[in-house]
């Protein structure tokens, strides 16, 4: 960090008045967003703590190992000394420092870019009160010859652990930073399939109460649901096209030996774009039979309208037959005339009733 001047030497005098100074902004540590910075060679972790130039100076002193940088959500101040150094290309730092990027791989000389989609399952009680259920972030990579530097957006990538793990294996981190490129691959994509998992729980959870008696789910939620497997979908499907490339030998980065291992990750990316579809079309089965559900629960409230209607409709005939006041009417001084009607109104009532009923309209 530049010394910063004394305001005694920046002062100057009027009238035995110092005059203000403006104040200079500090810079930002690096630890503000240098998530790690470590040195590896043969496998192993080197002691100490390093600065990104530090590091990068002594892997290239040594003419062996490699540096591996986690940066988390750094604005372009903060990235733009780590790409002098390393030799970034300006269009692939520029794309790691907006968070809405599709999943992609890029070569730029001889550096490689690689966006990935970062899921995360959100915990609720049921899919049909739930706000989110999906929740995404994204995880870039600068690949080069003695360095990966790892950008993360988003607090659910769980890096730390993995290297953590990593640190552990250091006959796997001895084929260089392509086999971290791999792990963080492989990592993202098994969290891929924790969360098809977890969805197609709420999805058969969803599957039971349409289909069960007097449910109150609506289509509104199923449509919820296909937002968030939609949401899921963008993060996986473009995916696939990279993971291929780095297992056919898109470039000399990536060793013979790492290649395979990339071939494993897309054979499981391909079971989880699998699972996605199948969500996709059972959810639009869903819907549709919630819609016709909703239809055929209208048809039957209009039934017994029409039914109650028709019962209602026999009363009120015969009171308004009988109520037009005409002098001349037949049975009106009848001293039976009131009970026999009331029983007819009473027996057409009921014998319409039985008629409904039987046919399942009441």
């Amino acid at each position: 960090m530049p010394a910063i001047p004394s305001l005694g030497g920046l002062r100057g005098r009027s009238n035995g008045r110092a005059k203000s100074v403006p104040e200079r902004p500090l810079p930002v540590p690096l630890s503000a967003y240098v998530v790690d910075c470590a040195v590896y060679v043969e496998g192993k972790r080197l002691p100490g703590r390093w600065t990104h130039a530090e590091a990068i100076k002594e892997v290239r002193k040594r003419h062996a190992g490699f540096v591996w940088i986690g940066l988390h959500e750094p604005d372009a101040v903060q990235i733009q000394g780590i790409a002098d150094t390393f030799g970034l290309h300006e269009l692939a730092v520029e794309d790691a420092l907006e968070a809405h990027q599709r999943p992609k791989l890029e070569r730029y000389d001889d550096t490689l870019f690689m966006v990935l989609k970062t899921v995360r399952y959100v915990e609720h009680e049921s899919p049909a009160t739930a706000n989110e259920i999906v929740e995404t972030g994204e995880l870039m990579a600068f690949l080069g010859r003695d360095f990966v530097i790892t950008v993360r957006h988003g607090n659910h990538s769980g890096l730390a652990r993995l290297r953590r793990e990593l640190d552990q294996d250091p006959e796997r981190l001895d084929l260089g930073p392509s086999a971290v490129l791999h792990a963080i691959a492989d990592h993202v994509v098994d969290h891929y399939l924790d969360v098809t998992t977890a969805i197609e729980a709420d999805i058969d959870e969803m599957e039971t109460h349409v289909f069960a008696p007097r449910s109150k789910v609506s289509a509104e939620q199923i449509y919820f649901m296909k937002r968030e497997v939609l949401e899921l979908r963008r993060a996986v499907m473009p995916l696939g096209t990279p993971l291929q490339r780095l297992a056919e030998g898109y470039t000399r980065l990536i060793p013979d030996e790492v290649r395979s291992y990339f071939r494993d990750v897309s054979d499981h990316l391909t079971t989880v774009a699998e699972r996605v579809a199948n969500f996709d079309e059972l959810l639009t089965t869903l819907v549709d039979a919630t819609l016709a559900k909703i239809t055929l629960q209208q048809n039957t409230d209009m039934r017994k309208i029409t039914a109650w209607a028709a019962i209602i409709a026999v009363p009120t005939a015969l009171a308004g037959i009988y109520g037009m006041n005409f002098d001349y009417m037949p049975e009106l001084h009848w001293r039976f005339g009131y009970p026999v009607a009331m029983t007819v109104i009473f027996g057409v009532c009921i014998l319409l009733y039985r008629i409904f009923r039987k046919n399942r309209w009441l």
